[in-house]
């Protein structure tokens, strides 16, 4: 993949971090987590800059060296996860195949956010 493909998609998900960082629903780390990984691969500079950020670095830094999630933040995605199940289910009265699938999804979701190490 060419350079620019990867900084795009950086400042992409750096943008979709932003607007996670705003909205309580919307995930912030995954996707800080992701522009690291595609300006690693575009822009050491902008990489840098992530990695030293005061609000986006240590979780990021902690991610990179053992995989780990702040109890704090383990927290908020799974509460971030059921409101949003419970939202769906309230606003778009799925079958209950559709809550099943979905309760599938999260709870995978959510079994993996919970078994990382606590940082």
């Amino acid at each position: 993949m060419p350079r620019s493909f990867f900084l795009l998609c950086g400042f992409l998900f750096l943008g979709l971090a932003v607007i996670g960082a705003i909205l309580p629903l919307m995930p912030t780390t995954i996707f800080v987590i992701l522009a690291a990984g595609c300006f690693t691969r575009s822009s050491p500079r902008l990489e840098q800059w992530l990695l030293d950020h005061k609000i986006f670095g240590p979780t990021l830094r902690r991610w990179r060296e053992n995989h780990a999630i702040p109890p704090v933040a383990k927290g908020m995605a799974v509460g971030g996860m059921t409101i949003g199940l419970a939202g769906f289910i309230y606003g778009a009265e799925p079958p209950a195949w559709g809550i099943a699938l979905a309760f599938v999804f999260i709870a995978a979701c959510a079994g993996y956010v919970l078994t990382r190490p606590s940082a």
